[in-house]
């Protein structure tokens, strides 16, 4: 797979060589900052990105980069640093190299939970947050499935094996999907290797980290509690197994005016292209300036 023509590089404060593209770098108004999902990387945000940056009547730039171990990123040698917390530090240097002192968080799963650390880092720099199916609290039943599969995944042989494994891991919670979709979903988590044959575009040790690490550090429902004054879209899966029903009742008790979007015919995690995401997408970055 070619880097993209908009794609750079940044070091991270311990010299891992760190990947991310800038869609609109020249358009004005707060960027927006899009953080992927655990096993997940950059390229799922590409059609956000680029709609955003091209939208008519609100164009935003749109940063997207691969936290380490996964994508166009280097790899750690240290498994012990795959945690919200280094990935935390590596976004702040990545927004400081850029100049950029302000920025509209989209934060899928993994990703969301960065973005409550950040805001309890500095909320000041934090104009908005799209929560894309989490919770400051974790379902441990879906926390259990992924730490089943994250590192686990056996090799494949083609792409069409590579797409029945995106469909076999995450089929029950994307109904609905064509086979193109599936093909599509795989090349953003597969990366050909020299031979031509489709790997999981991750470092396995990150599933070591996921098992060994523990829980998060702090308290999580305090990192939300700092967005009590921050727009935020939680955008909800509604057959999700992270992000449940009794604990989003519980983000609401923190933050009454909490804009909850359900999904319908999503599991863990929407895709960010369904009417019901653009529409919120489209209004938060319609209240930030």
């Amino acid at each position: 797979m070619a880097i993209p023509e908009n794609a750079h590089y940044y070091d991270s404060d311990d010299g891992l060589r760190l990947y991310y593209r800038d869609f609109g770098a020249d358009l004005d108004g707060t960027p927006v900052i899009c953080l992927p999902g655990l096993t997940r990387n950059s390229r799922d945000f590409e059609k956000l990105a680029q709609r955003l940056a091209r939208h008519p009547t609100n164009p935003r730039r749109v940063i997207t980069p691969d936290f380490r171990g996964r994508g166009f990123s280097e790899h750690d040698p240290n498994w012990e640093n795959y945690h919200p917390g280094t990935y935390i530090k590596d976004v702040w240097r990545l927004l400081d190299t850029l100049g950029i002192n302000e920025v509209i968080i989209v934060g899928t799963s993994l990703g969301g939970l960065c973005a409550m650390h950040m805001s309890a880092e500095n909320n000041d720099r934090i104009a908005g947050v799209v929560l894309n199916d989490v919770c400051p609290e974790i379902n441990p039943a879906g926390l259990a499935r992924v730490q089943s599969y994250t590192g686990r995944v056996p090799p494949v042989a083609s792409w069409d094996e590579a797409a029945a494994q995106t469909k076999e891991i995450y089929g029950e919670w994307l109904p609905g999907l064509s086979d193109a979709d599936w093909q599509e979903m795989a090349r953003r988590a597969y990366r050909e290797n020299a031979d031509g044959v489709p790997q999981l575009d991750i470092d396995p040790a990150i599933g070591t980290a996921v098992r060994k690490v523990g829980a998060q550090k702090g308290d999580p429902w305090s990192n939300f509690a700092t967005l009590k004054d921050t727009p935020v879209v939680m955008l909800w899966g509604v057959m999700s197994d992270i992000a449940t029903e009794d604990i989003i009742d519980r983000m609401r008790d923190v933050k009454p005016d909490l804009d909850v979007v359900p999904v319908a015919d999503r599991g863990h995690v929407p895709l960010l292209d369904e009417p019901e995401c653009v529409d919120a997408i489209d209004k938060l970055l319609q209240e930030v300036a």
